[in-house]
């Protein structure tokens, strides 16, 4: 028996193909969650309430501390102890997104950090909305140094997805290992999702750097 066979590479295509579609949604799902919740954890934790930001300070410090396929074996597994019944997608690629948004938090107020005061003090003369302030002069000169960081963690969800396997999730990986259960040979299967994991990471790579550069120059020209 040769070490590669083509015929089982095409074989394996359609299982693949399955996968590839199940990992793409889930992460562009799970990040768009990431984004969402990070950037709403990141204005908590500016609350001039000490209370407030110290308890959302901690709920971010546990969430990192804490393993993702942990967090996902809990709310599914444990989630209905306590009369949480979730369908395994949205467990997976939700708690894929809460995890993920308290990394993406910390990169939001680092940004948020390294406005200059006096963009602060400006707003308050001009007597601007705290909404406006917000939404028209500190987020968009927060947001663009830091999306090569969200680059890296959108990279890194992508690679995470085959942790949705532990809750029956088929994602491309499961799917791999699936076939090769089927037709005993698993090297052609697995090779392929290594080789297309590197090529949407690639893509991912070149999407968030063309991005960072749009943002750049709108954000030099104003």
């Amino acid at each position: 028996m040769s070490i590669w066979d083509w015929s089982y590479v095409w074989e394996a295509l359609p299982y693949l193909y399955n996968g590839a579609i199940v990992t793409l949604q889930a992460t562009v799902i799970g990040f768009t969650v990431a984004l969402v919740l990070g950037l709403i954890f990141a204005l908590i934790r500016q609350s001039h309430n000490r209370c407030v930001s110290t308890i959302m300070t901690e709920i971010i410090e546990f969430v990192r501390s804490t393993p993702l396929l942990l967090q996902v074996f809990f709310i599914y597994f444990v989630g209905p102890q306590f009369g949480v019944f979730l369908p395994a997608w949205i467990a997976g690629v939700g708690m894929l997104g809460v995890h993920y948004a308290a990394y993406c938090s910390e990169c939001f107020r680092a940004g948020i950090e390294n406005v200059d005061g006096g963009q602060w003090e400006a707003c308050t003369a001009l007597n601007l909305s705290r909404r406006r302030t917000w939404s028209a002069i500190i987020l968009p000169q927060a947001i663009p140094p830091i999306v090569p960081t969200l680059g890296n963690y959108l990279v890194s969800m992508l690679k995470d997805t085959p942790i949705l396997a532990a809750i029956a999730i088929l994602e491309m990986l499961q799917q791999a290992k699936n076939f090769g259960a089927e037709h005993y040979r698993f090297i052609e299967a697995i090779s392929m999702t290594g080789f297309f994991y590197l090529v949407f990471s690639l893509v991912a790579s070149a999407i968030v750097q063309t991005v960072s550069s749009w943002l750049n120059r709108r954000l030099h020209l104003r």
